[in-house]
């Protein structure tokens, strides 16, 4: 089966760069970056409600607001999911980054703060629901809340009954009491909010705010009435933007690439929040909109965007065009997945009189609590190495310690040598044997080489149950079969370490992907 080439990895090495608009090596471009035509006061305005209505405005976010309302402002921002308790750690990593980048950015002239888009509007419960922390006693917890399904993640007002969930939790999480009840203080403040996206907003807030991030939900008032522009543009010619997405999205699969986003004919970038709640995606036909059988004009679509501008939200294939719409945007810290979304939508932005602002790969970050860190140093293996294929890098490992050289690679390539050294003997004997003899090197070192992967994941099964360290290995680096970061949560190391990891965090180069070893 053919491997199809990856975006984002593509992306970070400099290729792909006719399908952006910058590539990462361009940030003193993109730093020259200009917006006159936007009204930071009342964006900065608009902020200082929403944080108002949140209860985080505080010293730390009035003095962002301040520098975001100077006239030549720009702004690192970056966004995720509302997941619970922060979601899985990345999603503190990504902010991070942003503070850090934007504090690389900044000049006395020219302010640039970092923001923080809450994913309010996304309606995808099962994606936020659950979360997962591992105490000192190598317990993984896993909690999972009770969501409604298809209503936007904003809209859904936090339940008594998740605070008395959460503090069970705390209660039965195996740390040091001080450091328990550090991460409890910080979570009592983020459980007042009112609903789902608020009780994320303060956590990041209280975790990231002082690094120079605020957060902003886009289906607060004040901010949605800001964005109503944008969306009305978006009413008048809906599928314009789709149909240059599967432009790009063909020239992406020409290129090898699969393309993340596709846009079935008629299916609009555009969602409805019906009155039910439920988030709807809208679909033209014939000049009017449609939406699971209802139907309704471009007039009432507007006029309900006029009277309540949070009912209309953007796809994926608008969003990050909206978010620059609003923002006046420097640098878009992001993952994998939206770069390969952001290499389909350099030629959206124009619809909107914009251009693609750079998209920044988002700090990556491993932790590598003590006794990981002594077992990977025994084996002399890195986590990355390690979470590719455990039990392949584990048993080389032990196959290399016991100097089973059966197992190495410089045993197959010395075999080969004697194959070829062996297939021109006989060839010289007779030329028609050659054909014949490089088909049966072929095979056997084909069926050497599963031998030895065989045998080396053998060598760690034994190990494994020996020692239990595979185990170990995996419930910390591949926590339910997922990379670290992308499952753990972050209060995970806050729980167990205080506030060290948070501070090694914010002392990282925005750009960087590293393994962080804790004491």
């Amino acid at each position: 089966m053919q491997t199809r080439r990856s975006i984002a990895a593509d992306y970070r090495a400099g290729r792909l760069q006719e399908r952006f608009r910058l590539t990462p090596d361009q940030l003193e471009e993109a730093a020259r970056l200009e917006r006159p035509e936007l009204d930071r006061e009342a964006l900065s305005r608009a902020l200082r409600q929403y944080h108002q209505d949140l209860g985080t405005l505080d010293a730390t976010s009035e003095a962002l607001l301040e520098r975001l309302a100077h006239p030549a402002s720009r702004v690192v921002v970056t966004g995720q999911q509302a997941g619970l308790l922060g979601g899985p750690a990345y999603s503190v990593h990504k902010g991070a980054g942003a503070a850090l980048l934007a504090r690389q950015l900044d000049r006395p002239d020219a302010p640039v703060v970092g923001i923080y888009w809450i994913a309010s509007q996304d309606h995808d419960a099962d994606e936020v629901a659950s979360t997962t922390l591992l105490d000192h006693a190598e317990t993984l917890h896993r909690l999972t809340l009770d969501l409604p399904r298809g209503v936007p993640v904003g809209r859904i007002a936090w339940q008594p009954e998740w605070t008395r969930q959460v503090h069970e939790l705390l209660d039965c999480f195996e740390t040091q009491p001080v450091y328990r009840e550090q991460v409890r203080a910080r979570l009592n403040f983020a459980l007042q909010g009112r609903s789902y996206a608020d009780v994320f907003a303060r956590l990041m807030h209280r975790l990231l705010g002082p690094a120079g991030l605020l957060v902003l939900d886009p289906l607060h008032p004040a901010l949605a009435g800001l964005m109503k522009g944008a969306l009305q543009r978006e009413l008048t010619a809906p599928l314009e933007g789709p149909r240059r997405i599967e432009q790009a999205a063909a020239q992406l699969e020409r290129l090898g690439y699969t393309p993340q986003l596709r846009r079935p004919e008629g299916a609009t970038n555009l969602f409805l929040e019906r009155e039910d709640g439920q988030r709807i995606l809208l679909r033209q036909d014939q000049g009017s909109f449609e939406a699971e059988g209802e139907r309704f004009s471009a007039g009432e679509l507007s006029a309900l965007l006029d009277g309540e501008p949070s009912r209309i939200t953007p796809a994926a294939g608008l969003r990050p065009v909206i978010q620059d719409a609003l923002l006046p945007t420097v640098a878009f810290v992001v993952g994998p997945g939206e770069i390969a979304y952001g290499a389909q939508l350099r030629e959206v932005y124009p619809l909107h009189g914009l251009e693609q602002p750079l998209l920044w790969p988002r700090l990556s970050v491993t932790w590598l609590e003590p006794n990981v860190a002594r077992m990977l140093g025994r084996f002399g293996l890195d986590a990355a190495t390690f979470q590719q294929d455990p039990e392949a890098a584990l048993g080389r490992a032990l196959a290399r310690e016991r100097e089973a050289g059966a197992v190495s690679a410089e045993q197959l390539t010395r075999l080969a040598a004697e194959f070829q050294t062996l297939a021109g003997q006989l060839a010289a004997l007779d030329p028609t044997l050659e054909t014949a003899a490089l088909r049966v090197q072929t095979r056997s070192l084909g069926q050497l080489a599963r031998l030895q992967e065989r045998a080396v994941r053998a060598l760690a099964r034994a190990e494994d149950d020996r020692s239990r360290q595979l185990t170990r290995l995996k419930l910390h680096l591949l926590p339910n079969g997922v990379p670290q970061e992308r499952e753990m949560n972050f209060l995970t190391y806050l729980l167990k370490h205080g506030e060290e990891p948070l501070r090694r965090l914010l002392e990282q180069d925005p750009a960087a992907s590293v393994e962080l070893r804790l004491s």
